[in-house]
Formats: structure tokens, sequence, C-alpha cells
């Protein structure tokens, strides 16, 4: 019967031969799924995907866009998913992917559509005013906020609602109060009184301590 030590060794000598994925790739599947667990298992040495970086996206969520590459060039729809990490944008409904799933013998199986990514640079804008594709800039309004602006006719493109909602965090709207929910109206009331006296004198006003001494001047230089 083997001894503890030489399993711990045999153990640490299989843990070493298992190289470690240095390169993270990203997918059409969150980090932290099975998915994207599958597709960068240990010992899975890939090269990595160099990205061309993006200073700041000019296209959210919600956004209506045009494709200007691909087999639906042309086409307009509205984006459905961003993977900043490789700067996809995956357009609802178009250049979409048809895989058989589940075809044997005596079963036809069934068609599965999904949408495949397209890079950053192969849509543009719609400009609200004509329909018609466009670039953008960021500029200020009046009052101080920043908002994208067509080159071509200068109106504004607002960001949609869809785009400013945190994906991990349930929809305001349509949320409904539980039971260890802090209600709304204990959230903003206010419990403490502000004054302006320090901690010390504070203390000793509420435990009825009366100073008779004086605090000596303190200067900082």
């Amino acid at each position: 019967m083997p001894r503890l030590t030489q399993l711990c060794l045999a153990t640490a000598r299989h843990i070493k031969e298992i190289r470690v994925n240095r390169h993270f790739r990203y997918g059409m599947a969150r980090p932290g799924t099975l998915q994207s667990q599958m597709a960068n298992l240990p010992g899975k040495e890939r090269p990595p995907v160099i990205v061309r970086p993006i200073k700041e996206w000019q296209i959210h969520l919600g956004d209506l866009v045009h494709i200007l590459k691909g087999k639906d060039i042309g086409k307009q729809g509205l984006i459905c998913d961003i993977i900043k990490e490789r700067n996809w944008v995956v357009v609802e409904g178009l250049n979409c992917c048809y895989k058989m799933v589940g075809k044997m013998e005596g079963l036809r199986g069934t068609m599965v559509v999904s949408e495949m990514p397209l890079d950053y640079f192969d849509v543009a804008l719609i400009d609200p005013s004509d329909n018609q594709p466009t670039d953008v800039q960021l500029r200020y309004t009046e009052a101080g906020d920043r908002v994208r602006v067509s080159k071509r006719t200068g109106r504004v493109i607002p960001i949609p609602a869809k785009a400013l909602l945190n994906p991990d965090e349930p929809d305001p709207a349509k949320y409904t109060d539980q039971p260890k929910d802090t209600a709304a109206d204990m959230a903003v009331k206010k419990t403490y009184k502000i004054e302006n006296i320090s901690v010390e004198d504070d203390l000793m006003d509420k435990c009825n301590i009366i100073e008779t001494r004086k605090r000596a001047k303190t200067y900082w230089y």
C-alpha cells in the first residue's frame, strides 16, 4: 500500500505536467459560464488574439446599425450583444449561422439559428433623420451633456435606454420589492444630524460631560 508521501508526490508530478492556458480567449459565452470554461481548459495552448484597441466605444446595446461587410451587407438591425474584448457586435437576426442539431437515424433533427458576431468596424450607426449610415463624433450640449452627433447632418443620436442598464442587475421598471429589501422611504430617511462640532465635543454633550478647561491653540506649518 503506497504511503501518503508517495501519493502527494505523484499528484504534484501530475499537476506540473498540465499546462496552464496563458491566453484566455473570449468568445460568445460570458466568462465564468460552462461554455467559456470548456473553451479555455488547461492544456489548450492557443496563440493570443490580436485586437485593435478602441479608445471609446460609440456603438451601444439597442443601437440601429447598417452592415458594411459580410453576407448581409446593406441590411439594418439592432445591436443585441457586445463583446468588447474581441471588438465584436451581434446584430439581431442578421449574419446568422444555421446548424442541424439532433439529427440521427429516424429523426430529422432541428435547425438551430444563431447570430454570429461582426467586427466593430464592419457596422455603422444609422442617422435618425434619413435612416442612412453615418460616422459620428462626440460633442457637448449647452447643458454640458456629452452626446453623439452625426458628422453628415449634425443630428444628435441618443444612447438607447437598454445600454444604460447593467446586465447583471434586474430592470428597475420590472423589479418588485423582496422581503429583505430596504424600503425606498427608509433608504432616503435622514437619521444623522450634521453639526459643526468635533467628535469629542459631540460625545461629551451626549454623555453630559462638562469641560472647564480651555483647549490650547495648535499651529500647523
